[in-house]
């Protein structure tokens, strides 16, 4: 995993910056402030800070001064109920602070997510670093035939080298343009930052301070980890839901029940299923559904539905 200087800088003062604290605090979390989780080929996700936990959820619906109810199953029972019944803004009085280093082309994806605060590295101030993400052979995929975004199977062997061989050498030369406008020959002067960048491919990396609260986090990682989501940016989700589950273990219990594993149906569904189970003929309503709508609906119940189509 590559690391800038200025990086290990950082992680270094802000591990060695130790203060006594009277807040609540997370050992689980505690144990990996400011350690790096490696994403991609030169990518990381690692906590800076934190505010709340899990009691803080149950302070805060309460509204009281203590720590919450006297037991924790109780706190569990509350936390699943909020969850549960989506109200959301207990969730939002838990934060937490990322430093994240991913490529280009996945923090034009991530900054649709609009409920968080971002602070990006610039490329108008700072000499951005020689990496850049060249997949693995077994992530090339086709494009999918069923969805206008996404890939489907991995390509064949000889094309993937191919396609990878082109990328680095692209991104090889274009990084040696950018190092040359920086520092030209002879009597010619440095092209300004902001424009010697222009060239860069999208897979370049680069890195932020991403802030933001527990419930819209919860809603990324729910939409970052699902199949649906491109691969890159699924990965990253899937540390910072390791992180999550270290964090507060019980609000990512209810949300992993009642969200990331659980089954919602539309009223047409709804009735498919009732009708299958008191043994009635459910043709009449799936008959109303698209094949799609079919296929997700036996995926996710885990039974045949051709029968009733």
């Amino acid at each position: 995993m590559g690391r800038t200087a200025e990086t290990n800088r950082t992680s270094e003062h802000e591990a060695s910056s130790r203060h006594v604290t009277r807040r609540a605090t997370v050992p689980a979390l505690e144990a990996v402030l400011g350690r790096a989780f490696p994403v991609l080929d030169h990518g990381f996700v690692r906590v800076v800070d934190y505010l709340g936990d899990d009691a803080a959820i149950v302070q805060a619906a309460r509204v009281s001064y203590g720590r919450g109810t006297k037991s924790v199953s109780n706190d569990r029972g509350l936390i699943r109920y909020l969850l549960r019944h989506a109200h959301t803004t207990p969730f939002e009085m838990c934060e937490i602070k990322f430093h994240v280093k991913l490529p280009i082309f996945v923090a034009r994806q991530w900054v649709r997510h609009r409920t968080a605060s971002v602070n990006e590295m610039s490329g108008r101030y700072s000499i951005l670093d020689r990496e850049f993400y060249s997949p693995q052979p077994a992530v090339l995929g086709v494009q999918d035939a069923s969805a206008r975004q996404g890939r489907g199977k991995a390509l064949p062997g000889p094309q993937a080298r191919r396609i990878l061989s082109i990328l680095k050498r692209d991104a090889t030369t274009a990084y040696a343009h950018y190092g040359e406008f920086l520092g030209p020959r002879g009597t010619e002067q440095p092209l300004a930052r902001e424009l010697a960048r222009i060239g860069l491919p999208v897979s370049f990396y680069t890195q932020w301070y991403w802030k933001i609260d527990l419930h819209n986090l919860l809603h990324f990682i729910a939409l970052r980890l699902t199949g649906h989501a491109q691969f890159e940016i699924r990965a990253y989700a899937q540390a910072m839901a390791a992180i999550v589950k270290r964090w507060v273990p019980l609000a990512w219990e209810a949300f992993d029940d009642y969200r990331m594993s659980a089954v919602r149906l539309s009223r047409v569904e709804a009735g498919v299923v009732r009708a299958l189970l008191r043994g009635g003929d459910a043709r009449a309503l799936a008959a109303q559904l698209s094949a799609r709508e079919r296929d997700e609906l036996a995926a996710a119940l885990g039974i045949d539905l051709n029968r009733l189509a």
